[in-house]
């Protein structure tokens, strides 16, 4: 779900225009419970409307994102208003018809630059926009998790989807009796809506699933004007009336207001404060419209039998237009469409904001063996035999076997259960998330690679994205005890291990461009080569890419691809020193400029203690 229009983004009669009498809405009993996170909320001493706002309006992810957007908007003039926001039901593709499809977009980017077909993703629309308040979301929400569980496997497979050209736009086409199925789910989710939300969404289903307009590339592009605008560059106000910008944010423009700015100048609001005021131009670039929608959840329309393990895929989404997303997946093979979607690997549907923007994910391995049980573990677990032998819990019940034996162990140790659980907990949150990883890249260390393991164990993904190990992400060499490297198991073994590594896959850097006690400026250098090159080569086939590494990674591979200048050293030092195990950082590409930032990562952190290890007879046998 995603509201469609911010408050803010209207003079206040515009908006209160479009809201029920007050009186009216006062009559009818709230029907939205967020649970425990709004009791939380209430609990911190926020008043009821704005505990409901901002839980909306970050998609109901967590206490802190609702917190984070609080104290971002307490100086918006809205704040307080219990204005209700726009949704509306979109059907939209994804796994290989959505690859395709992104192809093609970016393709007539380049050839003729944005217009009004990129303003939007790819959709066929099931309704018509409506409004909703904050305090029915939830109710709207339940509407369409019945109507989705009563059409489980009704969708007849494969969808029928015809492509159609013409001088004026390409598309492809539902057919007709399709068209009569999707009404039917539209109009059954609009009953549940009347009858949960005292909604009733307007039934409006498209016959064609997308309308890119085709510009010949020797005629003059169509270019659109848009009120939405995302920041490029920071700004400090000199005057009263001018808005603080800072990269990433986006802003919304009424051509109403428009009267009182100048020449190179703009009046607008900001999305992430809610504040308005002017603000240079030349700061600014047209934004896509949905990249401001928000995402609230997914639900499949398949039945767990169903095979979705080839073809295309269409999903349908429930949007509230700010940054709110998929509420239904399905999943459905489209044949005869061999030229447009080619047979590929099928993906689950990722989020809204991943479509148009490229994520990299940094994250550090699990709790690692050697610093739970001491250096000289090896000699607790291994006989004279060189047979593994668990003798503790938190041990993993088994290990690899080493070419080299168990004494390769000693550089190269492996995550406790403990561990591997840290990662599930990881996997799992970005499961509940919605995050689909398209690309998985590791350290050679044996610790990140079973950490990236777990963490598509608890995605759900295991088997299906294969771990990319990439030498070039090794820690710091200096950090490296003794006068070699460590000795790392070949992907093939890691492989025959049952672990899930791509054994095709070529390095960026190989090992033997690896020295012992590199320099710290060559060690910089060497992540931000390798994280440059793992983007790039990515770009295209996927939109969120995930690398597991060492602690010193989440400040070395994004520091520079945001812009910035290394840190010295010693700073650096201080910096790794206080990150966690599975500590996790979140880089976000600002539209198509090549330039990142850092952004909230889509899940929780992970806190965790160490404890001492307990024997009961030294503990309770007193004398």
């Amino acid at each position: 779900i995603v509201y469609r229009f911010h408050p803010s983004f209207f003079s206040k009669e515009e908006l209160y225009a479009k809201v029920t009498p007050r009186r009216q809405r006062q009559s009818r009993p709230s029907t939205i419970k967020h649970g425990s996170t709004l009791d939380v909320l209430l609990s911190m001493g926020f008043p009821k409307t704005r505990a409901l706002k901002a839980l909306v309006s970050t998609g109901g992810k967590n206490v802190q994102a609702a917190c984070d957007w609080l104290f971002s908007h307490v100086d918006d003039p809205f704040l307080d208003d219990p204005l209700p926001r726009e949704y509306v039901l979109y059907l939209r593709p994804s796994g290989p018809l959505l690859q395709q499809l992104s192809h093609f977009w970016q393709q007539s980017r380049l050839s003729c630059g944005k217009n009004k077909a990129h303003n939007i993703f790819p959709h066929i629309t099931l309704c018509q926009f409506f409004m909703c308040a904050d305090g029915k979301v939830e109710a709207l929400t339940d509407a369409l998790q019945t109507t989705v569980a009563k059409w489980k496997g009704r969708i007849p497979m494969p969808l029928p989807l015809e492509l159609y050209t013409s001088s004026t736009f390409i598309g492809l086409f539902v057919e007709e009796q399709m068209a009569e199925v999707l009404k039917s789910f539209a109009s059954d989710f609009a009953t549940e809506a009347t009858a949960k939300a005292g909604l009733r969404p307007l039934i409006n289903v498209a016959t064609i699933v997308i309308i890119p307009k085709r510009i010949d590339p020797r005629s003059s592009c169509l270019f659109y004007s848009t009120s939405t605008l995302q920041v490029m560059y920071p700004y400090v106000p000199q005057n009263d009336d001018e808005l603080e910008l800072v990269p990433g944010d986006f802003i919304f423009m009424s051509s109403v207001e428009q009267s009182s700015a100048s020449e190179g100048w703009l009046y607008g609001t900001s999305l992430g404060s809610g504040l308005s005021g002017l603000l240079p131009e030349n700061y600014v670039n047209r934004a896509d419209e949905s990249d401001t929608w928000v995402v609230h959840g997914s639900h499949s329309m398949l039945n767990c039998a169903s095979p979705s393990n080839s073809g295309s895929a269409v999903s349908g989404l429930l949007f509230d237009g700010q940054l709110n997303e998929c509420l239904l997946d399905s999943l459905m093979d489209t044949p005869g469409l061999a030229g447009l979607c080619p047979p590929m690997q099928v993906l689950r549907p990722t989020s809204q904001s991943s479509l148009s923007k490229m994520r990299l994910f940094v994250c550090r391995h699990g709790e690692r063996m050697d610093v739970v049980f001491g250096k000289h573990w090896i000699t607790q677990c291994f006989d004279s035999k060189g047979r593994y032998i668990r003798s503790n819990l938190n041990m993993p019940s088994s290990l690899p076997a080493r070419i080299g034996g168990h004494r390769d162990y000693d550089k190269d140790c492996p995550i406790t259960v403990f561990g591997s659980t840290q990662a599930r907990l990881v996997g799992e949150a970005l499961l509940e998330s919605h995050t689909t990883i398209d690309f998985v890249y590791c350290s050679p260390s044996l610790r990140c690679i079973q950490t990236a393991q777990h963490i598509l164990q608890g995605l759900q993904q295991e088997g299906k994205t294969k771990i990319r190990v990439e030498p070039g992400l090794f820690e710091w060499t200096k950090w490296v005890a003794g006068t070699c490297l460590p000795v790392w198991i070949p992907p093939t073994e890691l492989a025959a291990a049952n672990l899930s590594v791509d054994t095709t896959y070529r390095p960026h850097i190989p090992i033997s461009k690896l020295a012992v006690s590199e320099t710290y400026d060559t060690y910089i250098s060497r992540s931000f080569q390798v994280t440059r090159e793992i983007l790039s080569e990515s770009k295209g086939l996927g939109n969120t890419v995930l690398i597991v590494a060492h602690a010193s990674s989440l400040e070395a591979c994004t520091r520079q691809i945001q812009g910035l200048s290394p840190q010295n050293s010693k700073d650096f030092v201080q910096v790794v020193r206080k990150i966690p195990y599975l500590g996790f950082c979140a880089c976000e590409e600002m539209g198509e400029t090549g330039v990142w930032q850092l952004v909230d990562p889509p899940i929780l952190p992970l806190t965790h203690g160490p404890n001492h290890s307990f024997n009961w007879r030294e503990m309770l046998i007193q004398d």
